[in-house]
């Protein structure tokens, strides 16, 4: 006979063989010692918990000709049967594929014959959230007014797709996740009953990334059997979950709470050479810092052994730590999920991680004139007047920005401007971030200069410590002359952060002239990923006006406009990359 997996060939027989769904078992089983069963019922819960297996047992037990309180007796004929799949009384869909309204009124019509060997006949439909509009309606009729012989089953992971007209006639029952302790008991019990070895903190592992799912453990199980030849290893357990060895976690997270942030890169860079997921290392890192939170008040709950950096961060760091991390860790996990670029938000994540917590950095102004308690900027042209300190507007952040920047704000209130006349600042290369600025750069711009500085970005990058090094990866030159350089970057509190180092942007400035032998450094321009089609938009539209500001007179203009007119097209894609110029007829 073929192998059968593990969640297959373990699959519960009777409702005492069912883990952690004790108050579900309990009522039904009381529900068949007292005749009490109702025409059709509703499974709700996450996948893997039970659900399927519940239906099938209450079908086998309603129809067990010597039920034993409750349960179905699993010798008699009617049990047999219903366990080699040959008891034709018992109907499973899948909805998911059989959703449409022939099959439910197929349904509608084989329920006026009575069962051929039970004593009921039971339909056991699978996502019934599936079911269409139609099917859902062809249903509800049969609901109202059922035979007294048939029963229905609707096993769900989406309740709230179901009209209520069908939930108000079923007896709804919830699944809950099974816990981590009892996934890992079922294991040991599977394991001991088939005679392989293992290691208990691997199951531990399993357990915790199985997330409350009992098939999901199961098949993790099998996956880490085959790989180990029969016997569970913790390293293997970590190879098929993807998750990161608790040594590892702690070192990275002594790095970043002792604000190492150097420290902190290198260990994530260890994870995702490793080829571990994303969303799985912030998941482990949440249990972890959870661990931590609970381990001085409630140890018994800790999920993993206490090593010695493990201890020691429990005694040497605050619970605020931990509150702070648990809620950085859980925006990241939220932004993971829209994203093709996790590295990006690890790293971003690294360097907020290792800030002190209660004294992170608050999104400063948006005219970044001056800097008070860092370096001073020199003013653009177009804003030598002093403006009225102002916030970005949430147009103008980009999500991860913007949830930085609120956690920022919650923790520590802006801090006072240092007196300026209390030390002398340092002056930093010129930067800036206005439209006109950018429009300075584009009237000059050229796609040789852009392709010389996009040709040693990344060897400009290397040059800089690891923490600016983050900073860059979420920037790139997207316009470029021989006097300027537009720089976008993807988040806006990275940006507002990198025109706030003076180091940064001289080794910035130094290493292009260098790198590209231009002859004088260039003017830096910093914008948002976000900003840039609108300026791009905004500079293209106003070329025709610009063209015929400049000569004052001339007499050809009315004669040269339609070559003018052409003209620009080409100088778009000479400024641009010529794949994102769209020429479009009036």
């Amino acid at each position: 006979m073929a192998y059968q997996a593990l969640y297959r060939t373990w699959r519960p027989q009777k409702f005492s063989d069912m883990i952690g769904q004790e108050i579900v078992t309990k009522t039904l089983k009381n529900a068949i010692i007292t005749g009490q069963i109702t025409h059709a019922y509703l499974f709700n819960g996450p996948r893997g918990t039970g659900k399927t297996s519940a239906a099938k047992i209450f079908a086998k037990a309603i129809n067990c000709l010597h039920p034993v309180d409750g349960e179905p007796d699993g010798t008699c004929e009617i049990c047999q049967a219903a366990d080699n799949g040959t008891l034709g009384d018992i109907i499973e869909l899948d909805a998911a594929s059989n959703n449409g309204v022939d099959e439910i009124r197929e349904i509608r019509e084989d329920v006026t014959y009575a069962p051929t060997q039970a004593k009921y006949k039971v339909y056991i439909i699978d996502e019934v959230h599936m079911l269409s509009t139609g099917a859902f309606n062809a249903l509800l009729k049969t609901l109202e007014e059922p035979p007294a012989n048939v029963i229905f089953i609707l096993a769900t992971t989406e309740p709230q797709k179901i009209p209520a007209t069908i939930i108000s006639r079923t007896q709804r029952f919830d699944f809950k996740r099974i816990n981590a302790q009892s996934a890992y008991e079922r294991m040991v019990y599977i394991l001991d009953q088939r005679g392989n070895t293992y290691d208990e903190a691997a199951l531990k592992v399993i357990a915790n990334a199985a997330d409350g799912g009992m098939r999901d453990a199961l098949t993790i199980l099998d996956q880490a059997l085959s790989f180990g030849d029969g016997h569970v290893t913790l390293e293997n357990a970590l190879l098929v979950t993807g998750s990161v060895t608790q040594t590892l976690l702690g070192k990275y997270v002594e790095a970043v709470v002792n604000q190492n942030t150097k420290q902190g890169l290198a260990r994530l860079s260890e994870v995702l050479d490793e080829g571990k997921d994303a969303n799985r290392f912030v998941e482990d890192l949440i249990s972890y810092a959870r661990d931590l939170l609970l381990y001085t008040e409630a140890p018994e709950l800790v999920t993993l052994v206490p090593d010695e950096t493990f201890t020691q961060l429990a005694k040497t760091q605050s619970a605020n730590i931990w509150y702070n991390m648990i809620d950085t860790l859980n925006n990241t996990q939220q932004q993971l999920r829209f994203t093709n670029r996790p590295a990006i938000y690890l790293e971003v994540l690294t360097v907020k991680l290792s800030q002190p917590v209660g004294q992170e950095q608050t999104v400063p102004s948006a005219s970044p004139t001056v800097d008070h308690t860092a370096v001073a900027v020199q003013p653009d042209r177009q804003s030598s007047k002093q403006q009225p300190t102002q916030q970005p507007t949430p147009s103008s952040v980009s999500e991860p920005a913007q949830s930085m920047a609120i956690d920022q704000e919650r923790s520590q209130p802006a801090p006072e401007p240092a007196p300026m006349t209390s030390q002398k600042t340092r002056v930093a290369p010129h930067v800036s971030e206005d439209q006109a600025a950018v429009f300075s750069v584009l009237s000059e711009a050229t796609r040789g200069d852009l392709d010389r500085v996009t040709a040693i970005w990344g060897d400009m990058i290397n040059m800089l410590p690891v923490p600016e090094q983050a900073m860059l990866n979420v920037a790139r030159p997207i316009a470029a002359s021989s006097n300027g350089l537009v720089v976008a970057f993807d988040f806006d509190v990275i940006r507002v952060n990198a025109m706030r180092k003076a180091d940064l942007l001289q080794t910035m400035v130094t290493q292009i002239r260098e790198l590209t032998q231009a002859q004088h450094e260039r003017q830096l321009v910093f914008i948002t990923t976000e900003s840039w089609p609108v300026l791009r938009s905004k500079f293209v539209a106003q070329l025709p006006k610009h063209k015929q500001q400049t000569p004052a007179v001339n007499p050809d203009v009315e004669e040269k406009a339609d070559e003018t007119e052409d003209n620009l097209v080409t100088e778009a894609k000479t400024i641009f990359d010529a794949g994102i110029v769209e020429e479009i007829d009036d």
